[in-house]
């Protein structure tokens, strides 16, 4: 066998990087439905487990578990859809308010550093050929967006179901890869991706409700409109991480500071989501989630960047589990161990548990339940 020089075997894997990074844009519209389906199986699995061993037939358990799921998106779309519309319903007082408030900025521009105004006129009537201009792309933009929307939803239930139903094989389709004295090594990793992901996405449900709570009472206090509705967006774009808090707070500060014309109130807006987030990353998320998903701050944000790049928001809903996964890939194999402690967050010392020390998982338990043996 020929050893290459490292030159060369840096040379082959940037190509095969270069070639892993275009075959994932490229086939975004097949492994994005695959990837969200993968975390939703991770999430059912314990709940369909259960059904099973109360004698539920498995058939039925998974539409049990796809059931809960439609009702739980259900009852979110029907009640931020509900303050949504309370919303839509003032925009046009909202876009009075806007005008004499531009009119204001305007008039004192004007006599502090000699702006020329615009006027109404001109604003409206260049806003209105904008609006002529891009309304084709944008109605035809959202139709494609409703439909893909849809169209993926029904994949997702789909990929689900298939994979609740055909796990088992899938198992052992996976330990033909692997040799027998290596397979208590890889349920290990695998039930600690289970663990992962479950931590996550429960996780973060909980962080939402919670936010939203507080980011209500905040609002509520400073007799903000719309607080709700501000409270429960804000909240629900906290599945992106450092930025998406950022979006929910811009909206209703301009919102408040358009209806009450004072920049301290729409401060005083900001710093109610600044509070909120300090108590959400310093309290909130360690004590809900712990150290499960213990990735640094500066791999989240390329996390985030890298996959707001290659798929969009689904990308940077998607890149914090799957950074967390690969963490825990990286961390099961010596020779890429210290690739997974450069993700780790810093307060992972070396007084953690290590995993071979660790009490056996939940996938390894009912592994040994179903052979009788240690795997």
């Amino acid at each position: 066998m020929v050893k290459q020089t490292p030159i060369i075997q840096f040379a082959f894997f940037l190509l095969g990087a270069v070639l892993l990074v275009y075959s994932l844009k490229v086939l975004d519209d097949i492994l994005l439905p695959l990837l969200f389906s993968a975390v939703f199986t991770l999430l059912l699995l314990p709940i369909c487990r259960w059904l099973e061993l109360r004698g539920v037939p498995r058939v039925l358990a998974i539409i049990v578990c796809l059931l809960l799921v439609l009702a739980v998106f259900t009852g979110v779309i029907l009640g931020f859809g509900s303050q949504l519309a309370q919303f839509k319903n003032e925009i046009p007082k909202l876009q009075v308010k806007m005008m004499e408030f531009f009119t204001n900025a305007q008039e004192w521009a004007h006599a502090k550093f000699g702006y020329q105004p615009m006027s109404i006129n001109d604003l409206k009537e260049s806003s209105i050929k904008a609006l002529k201009k891009s309304g084709g792309t944008y109605l035809g933009t959202t139709l494609n967006t409703t439909t893909a929307v849809l169209s993926n939803l029904a994949q997702v239930l789909i990929y689900v179901f298939c994979f609740l139903y055909y796990r088992d094989h899938l198992r052992q389709f996976m330990f033909r890869f692997v040799a027998p004295d290596k397979r208590t090594s890889v349920l290990h990793t695998v039930d600690n991706i289970q663990t992962v992901v479950q931590a996550y996405i429960s996780g973060l449900f909980k962080v939402i409700v919670i936010v939203s709570i507080l980011n209500g009472i905040g609002l509520l206090a400073l007799g903000v409109k719309f607080a709700i509705f501000f409270a429960i967006f804000a909240s629900v774009l906290a599945v992106i991480p450092y930025i998406g808090i950022m979006i929910g707070a811009t909206v209703p500060a301009i919102i408040t500071l358009v209806e009450t014309g004072s920049p301290v109130q729409a401060a005083l807006v900001i710093g109610v989501f600044v509070v909120v987030q300090f108590l959400e990353g310093n309290f909130i998320t360690p004590m809900i989630t712990g150290s499960q998903v213990s990735i640094n701050p500066l791999a989240a944000i390329l996390a985030l960047i890298l996959g707001g790049e290659l798929w969009g928001t689904p990308g940077m809903i998607l890149s914090i589990p799957l950074m967390a996964v690969a963490k825990v890939v990286l961390d099961a194999n010596k020779t890429t161990e210290p690739w997974g402690f450069l993700l780790g967050d810093t307060a992972e010392g070396e007084d953690s548990v290590k995993p071979e020390n660790k009490e056996p998982g939940g996938i390894q338990k009912f592994w040994q339940r179903l052979t009788g043996k240690a795997a």
